[in-house]
C-alpha cells in the first residue's frame, strides 16, 4: 500500500466515525446520556444539598449529548494518536 492510499484509507475512518457519532445523537435524540460525573455530582447534592463546588466550567456544553459526543472524539483522536505512534516506531 502506498503512503497515498493509506491516508486517504484513514481519512475515509475518520469521517465515518464522526458520522457514526453524529447520526446516533440524531437518531437518539430524546436518550439520557449521563456520565460518572453528573451521577456523582447528583449524589453529593442529594447527600448535602448545601455543598457549593469550589471550581466551574470554562465550556459548559449545551446538552449531555454534545459533552459524551466531545469526550468521545477525545477519546477517539487519543487512541487514534496512540496507535498512529506505536505503529510508526514499529515500523522504524
Amino acid at each position: 500500500m502506498s503512503k497515498k492510499q493509506i491516508i486517504r484509507t484513514n481519512m475515509i475512518l475518520l469521517i465515518a466515525v464522526v458520522m457514526i457519532s453524529v447520526v446516533s445523537l440524531y437518531v437518539a435524540k430524546e436518550a439520557e446520556f449521563t456520565g460518572a460525573d453528573t451521577k456523582a455530582e447528583n449524589l453529593i447534592i442529594e447527600i448535602s444539598p448545601e455543598y457549593q463546588p469550589w471550581f466551574k466550567s470554562l465550556f459548559e456544553p449545551p446538552s449531555g449529548e454534545i459533552e459524551s459526543l466531545l469526550f468521545a472524539l477525545q477519546a477517539a483522536l487519543g487512541a487514534g494518536f496512540i496507535g498512529y505512534y506505536i505503529g510508526y516506531k514499529k515500523a522504524k
